[in-house]
């Protein structure tokens, strides 16, 4: 089975870059990036040490509901490509761990599927969590703070 690294949609991305209002109805707060360690959820880069970026309140999901967890990302502030690439995107090769976890197609947590992998088994436990019939997407999740990393879905 082939997967793919889904980055936010560059519609919502434009929005938010726009001053469009985040998951909690504010606009993004502009900073400067610091340190090289802020991941970028459009290009699934990291946005580079000095550069402007976005912090806002983000729900990769369509709607509020139990499950629909809100939480801070980074966007670059300048427009940047939404990734495209092929394996495992940059800012999943950079920490030691993530946290994943299986969706239905309701958008619920699949109960039992939820728990801190490796980063060089991110996409091998994605793709044993998708060959599930039950499991819609997977959520990539910062290990230590929850944040939003990336969704990986089939590539069909």
């Amino acid at each position: 089975m082939q997967i793919r690294f889904q980055p936010l949609d560059s519609e919502t991305v434009r929005a938010l870059r726009a001053g469009g209002p985040d998951a909690h109805g504010q606009p993004a707060e502009r900073v400067r990036a610091e340190g090289g360690g802020n991941p970028c959820r459009h290009c699934l880069d990291f946005v580079p040490d000095g550069a402007e970026m976005l912090v806002c309140a983000h729900r990769p999901f369509p709607a509020p509901q139990p499950y629909a967890e809100t939480g801070p990302i980074f966007l670059c502030a300048a427009a940047c490509a939404p990734w495209a690439g092929q394996g495992v995107p940059p800012i999943l090769r950079s920490g030691p761990d993530y946290l994943l976890k299986g969706y239905d197609a309701r958008h619920r947590i699949v109960y039992g599927t939820g728990g801190v992998v490796a980063a060089a088994k991110v996409a091998a436990r994605a793709e044993d969590l998708l060959a599930r019939p039950e499991i819609a997407f997977v959520d990539v999740r910062s290990a230590r703070n929850n944040c939003f990393q990336a969704r990986i879905r089939r590539d069909v």
